[in-house]
């Protein structure tokens, strides 16, 4: 396990489904994009899953339930269990659980998922703030979730009931685009109430827990292509990580990434988890990884050599936070990424 200030990414020696024994994977932009399944994905993780490598799936997206999230993976040609889904429902079903009565009644704004959960956790789902609830709980409900919704959580709120929400990102991707997310809709409410909610989702603690519970991981090697919520994640839950580069970040934005932001290993897709990482090595001023030399010049970011891009950009991010750990900020990397065609 890792944790702490970052400063190049790692190598392993070992091919990444041997060292770790459970990979918790993130789902959209790693796994699968607009629901199909990402080139490379389902041959990678049949191959580590045939290694021996437990495979998780960590979703903050509440709607769907695991039954479902199984279903449709399995339909991709990726085997799955309803019990191998872990969802930001689950975390804060169990979050609300810890605080309320057995049996007591629970304010769902939100979908299927959240209701599913709750019952799990031996609590009562329902509609309005004139059932008595014992807590509120928000998660995304879908682009047809009545309006209605957040008024009956702003009236219980309003009445002193706490309030508890699965995630809170701000935007969720769709086969059209970007679109807002339950974090959007969790600023309603808290614009409307001046509250303030407990939140269960990745990256913060209670999701990490649930998922260690639920899959009994000892050496768990969290995947994702999100900086601010898989990656930051996992430097919560003191573990190791492996950014993939088929989702949302890019290498400007890993170039830049602050400490908690920091992957322990960067790869192109899930054919990263059946080899070695390459090792980052010092070099005179700068850092080596495989045929390319990066430094950190007075205002820019310079990068020499040739062979994979990856392990220049690799190199890059040595040079980058190194330098950001010494007080350097802002360097110019545009021409560096530019030539690796990143």
């Amino acid at each position: 396990m890792s944790q702490g200030v970052r400063t190049r990414p790692e190598g392993s020696g070992r091919a990444l489904s041997e060292a770790y024994d459970t990979a918790l994977l993130d789902l959209d932009g790693v796994v699968y994009a607009g629901g199909n399944a990402i080139a490379h994905a389902v041959e990678s993780l049949a191959i580590a899953r045939g290694g021996g490598m437990h495979l998780a799936y960590v979703t903050n997206n509440a709607l769907r339930t695991p039954d479902v999230v199984a279903g449709h993976l399995t339909e991709l040609g990726i085997p799955t269990a309803a019990s191998d889904v872990i969802t930001s429902a689950q975390a804060v079903a169990r979050l609300i659980a810890e605080q309320v009565p057995t049996g007591a009644r629970v304010l769902v704004v939100g979908g299927e998922g959240l209701r599913v959960a709750l019952r799990e956790r031996g609590l009562e789902p329902v509609e309005s703030a004139e059932d008595d609830p014992a807590a509120v709980v928000q998660g995304y409900g879908g682009p047809e979730l009545p309006w209605g919704r957040f008024a009956e959580a702003c009236y219980a709120i309003a009445r002193g009931v706490p309030w508890f929400a699965s995630n809170t990102d701000l935007t969720i991707p769709s086969g059209r685009g970007i679109a807002p997310g339950n974090g959007a809709a969790v600023e309603v409410v808290r614009i409307a109430t001046g509250a303030e909610p407990q939140v269960a989702g990745k990256p913060l603690p209670p999701m990490h827990r649930e998922t260690i519970l639920r899959t009994g991981a000892e050496r768990p090697l969290v995947v994702g292509d999100r900086l601010d919520t898989d990656i930051e994640g996992a430097f919560n839950g003191e573990v190791d990580s492996l950014l993939v580069l088929t989702g949302v970040t890019d290498g400007a934005q890993l170039l830049a990434a602050p400490p908690q932001h920091r992957p322990t290993y960067v790869d192109a897709d899930l054919r990263g988890l059946l080899t070695g990482q390459p090792e980052v090595t010092e070099e005179g001023d700068g850092f080596r990884c495989g045929g390319w030399t990066a430094t950190a010049g007075a205002e820019r970011l310079e990068l020499d050599g040739e062979g994979e891009a990856l392990d220049g950009l690799r190199a890059l991010c040595a040079a980058a936070w190194t330098a950001a750990g010494e007080g350097v900020c802002a360097l110019d990397g545009e021409k560096a990424l530019a030539r690796l065609g990143l």
